[in-house]
């Protein structure tokens, strides 16, 4: 993923942000136990190209971004049109998604490695390839069986993805720039897709259904494997790096990750206590991820430093991650949801997704041009202040709300998403560099974790809230029906009145406009249940903000403590 360009270590000069591969110090300290002492080789230095090609390299960037992105998202945004293509219920058509994240979530930790044992170029050149004929295979989708199968490929091939178009935005930046103004923009990239995929879906689903939202997908593809092989990266150092048990811990890891993923995806659907599957996956994951542990506690050579995973520093940014993640799901899912819960399609929002397209490209510009060492705190709060506005506004929403009443308050969040993640991910990669180049593998995984099952937990949790929130305020406002209440008589037969014409029987009559009144106070229930999500996650924006301004005078007020005079 996003995370594969580690730089290279080096305290003296600038150069430690040239991208190389993380994983070959630790295969020179095993060569080095075995009393070979081979010199590890250097990264090749920073040649500037010129402006014309240096373009080409950021358009290859974005065009691979959007090629991950949107091949996931046109999926995810567009269920209930594609069940009646694959004849299957909405339940069963969200197991595409579960298919399609449960190896996504796991493979760049591999990835990784695989990159720095056999080569960049060899690595840009097959994954793409793959990614094409994943592509090629969605076109061949008759039934929720194959498309599975297909989703679970594509799952697999998307994951180098990322990375690429990380290695590509890099890639024109010297050494100085390339935490500052290119991970910004590699960021940037990647949060187009989802509103992207909700701007262009309904015209594809006009021109020729599921088949035309895989036709662009291959075409994506294809264009992608074409501008990978005609503007090579620079090449890296290779190393044998990859051990047998790094293959028997990330089997683990995977099945872990993979199994957690499904539940969160599919838990609020068949709801979490009562399929038994559920649970049968959750103790699975426990038990595979308790099996790795063993054993890289127990390896000379681990492939993640667990001890270093577990201190306090790092679940203390995991944790910063993960509220992130959480509050930002108001946006991801929150605005999309209630729209749906409205009545409202795609083609009805698109306005809505031009603002946030718009804001988020605003929001990468302003985070490139802000970030700067020591500045990433800053930064963080005034994303959870601007993220806590535009909850709120949000969280004033009617039945009658509709996407122009929500443009100002979906571009602020929108603008303050994109502020969050490039210092996060700068000011943890630094942190682990400081330890040393081995650490860097164990810091993708907590940033992937955060992000890919962090993003699934959000969303989790906030579809969830609002399923127990609607409940509840849809019996509070049936409670209150009765047909002995005059009001309650009246509305009933308004509503009944539409049906009068091809509906003489009054009792009939009386129930249709019953069942209308139904649906009514449940379309209320869910406007109300979505008010409390987004007020719920204005708070938590809140109280982040509150710790984050403790957590900075506590550790302002250590650093200027005078140091204690020496004693004899």
């Amino acid at each position: 993923m996003q995370q594969d360009q580690e730089p290279e270590q080096r305290s003296e000069t600038k150069e430690a942000l040239e991208p190389t591969a993380p994983a070959s110090r630790p295969a020179v300290a095993s060569a080095q136990a075995d009393g070979n002492t081979p010199e590890p080789a250097a990264p090749p230095p920073f040649v500037p190209k010129p402006p014309l090609l240096a373009a080409c390299y950021i358009a290859a960037a974005v065009t691979l971004s959007l090629a991950q992105s949107l091949g996931m998202n046109l999926i995810a945004s567009n269920i209930q049109q594609i069940q009646g293509s694959i004849g299957a219920t909405v339940t069963e058509t969200t197991w595409l998604l579960a298919a399609y994240m449960a190896p996504n979530v796991s493979l760049s930790l591999a990835l990784i490695k695989i990159r720095t044992q056999y080569g960049l170029r060899n690595f840009a050149e097959l994954s793409l390839l793959g990614f094409v004929i994943a592509c090629l295979l969605n076109l061949f989708i008759s039934d929720l069986q194959s498309a599975l199968v297909v989703r679970f490929m594509s799952g697999i091939v998307a994951a180098p993805i990322s990375s690429l178009a990380f290695l590509y935005m890099l890639e024109s930046f010297p050494p100085e720039k390339k935490l500052n103004v290119g991970l910004p923009m590699a960021l940037t990239t990647i949060l187009l897709g989802p509103p992207l995929a909700r701007l262009i879906s309904p015209a594809l689903f006009d021109i020729g259904g599921l088949h035309a939202v895989t036709m662009f997908e291959l075409g994506m593809a294809m264009i992608a494997f074409a501008l990978v092989y005609m503007l090579p990266l620079s090449p890296q150092p290779r190393a044998k790096v990859i051990e047998r048990l790094d293959i028997v811990s990330y089997l683990l890891i995977a099945t872990g990750f993979g199994s957690v993923a499904i539940v969160l995806v599919l838990g609020r659907l068949y709801w979490w206590l009562e399929a038994p599957w559920i649970g049968m996956l959750l103790v699975l994951a426990i038990a595979c991820v308790t099996a790795a542990s063993v054993i890289e506690l127990n390896r000379k050579n681990p492939l993640l430093d667990i001890r270093w995973l577990a201190s306090p520093p790092i679940l203390h940014f995991a944790g910063v991650l993960l509220i992130f993640r959480l509050v930002l799901s108001e946006q991801t899912l929150g605005s999309s949801s209630l729209f749906q819960a409205l009545g409202l399609t795609n083609e009805q929002t698109r306005s809505v997704y031009w603002a946030i397209l718009a804001a988020s490209i605003a929001g990468g510009v302003t985070c490139a041009m802000a970030m700067r060492h020591g500045k990433e705190d800053r930064i963080h709060a005034v994303a959870l202040v601007l993220i806590a506005v535009g909850a709120f506004m949000d969280s004033r929403a009617t039945s009658l709300t509709r996407p122009e009443q929500v443009y100002l308050s979906q571009a602020i969040i929108a603008f303050a998403g994109a502020l969050i993640l490039p210092p996060a991910m700068k000011s943890g990669l630094m942190s682990a560099l400081k330890k040393g180049p081995n650490y860097i593998l164990s810091f993708i995984i907590v940033f992937l974790t955060t992000q890919s099952l962090g993003g699934l937990l959000g969303s989790a949790v906030f579809t969830t809230f609002v399923t127990i929130r609607e409940q509840f305020h849809h019996n509070v406002l049936v409670e209150h029906i009765a047909l002995t209440d005059p009001l309650v008589a009246q509305r009933v037969a308004q509503l009944g009145g539409a049906y009068s014409r091809v509906i003489t029987d009054k009792t009939l009559l009386n129930a249709e406009g019953l069942q209308l009144l139904s649906q009514q106070a449940t379309r209320e229930a869910n406007v109300l249940a979505y008010n409390d999500a987004f007020l719920l996650i204005a708070w938590i924006a809140l109280a982040a903000l509150v710790l984050l301004l403790a957590h900075t005078a506590v550790v302002a007020l250590r650093d200027r403590k005078p140091a204690l005079p020496a004693t004899a």
